[in-house]
């Protein structure tokens, strides 16, 4: 874990320095320090850190925010009022939404992964998780996903796809999708 904290970290503060974006003294932070707090900013919601890996939680926020853009399909919409930065505004994620599905592609609705009530993402423990992006086998009804893009994600390392769990339940939890698609 710490090693895949450690290369992304090092992979992006590269990067950055070779952007000419980074601050002098940010090259002087240990690159877990970095990954940790960039990964915890680019949060949109609270996150509730109590009693978890605050790095783990921090690379899976980086991972599923600056990298897998997960917010483009499981919120609805993605972006808030005045935030879409595809019309040429400031992009201000849809906080409200964030993750709580139900985003149309054809007669398909992105999932709900926010937290249940027992703190499960999408209600899958993280063997399930795993399994549904490393398979593609969707389980509410066996079939596979035909829009989450799993053929891709499922090259993540488990460390990648722990972390991304371990944010997943740091967010805060929404109710079902109540929308139909067409």
């Amino acid at each position: 874990m710490l090693k895949t904290v450690i290369v992304v970290a090092g992979m992006f503060a590269a990067c950055m320095i070779s952007l000419g974006s980074a601050e002098p003294a940010l090259a002087q932070v240990p690159a877990a320090e970095i990954t940790t707090k960039y990964g915890l900013s680019l949060a949109p919601v609270p996150l509730d850190l109590h009693r978890k890996n605050r790095r783990q939680v921090a690379l899976g926020s980086y991972l599923v925010n600056a990298v897998a853009g997960c917010n483009d399909c499981h919120t609805n919409p993605p972006y808030a009022p005045g935030g879409n930065p595809f019309l040429g505004q400031p992009e201000k994620i849809n906080a409200n939404g964030y993750f709580g599905g139900g985003k149309c592609f054809g007669p398909i609705i992105s999932a709900d992964i926010t937290p249940d009530s027992n703190g499960l993402p999408a209600g899958l423990t993280r063997a399930q998780f795993r399994d549904v992006i490393r398979t593609g086998i969707d389980p509410s009804d066996g079939g596979i996903l035909q829009v989450m893009p799993w053929p891709i994600f499922q090259n993540m390392t488990n460390g990648d796809l722990n972390a991304i769990y371990a944010y997943l339940t740091a967010i805060p939890s929404l109710p079902p999708p109540t929308n139909t698609c067409p």
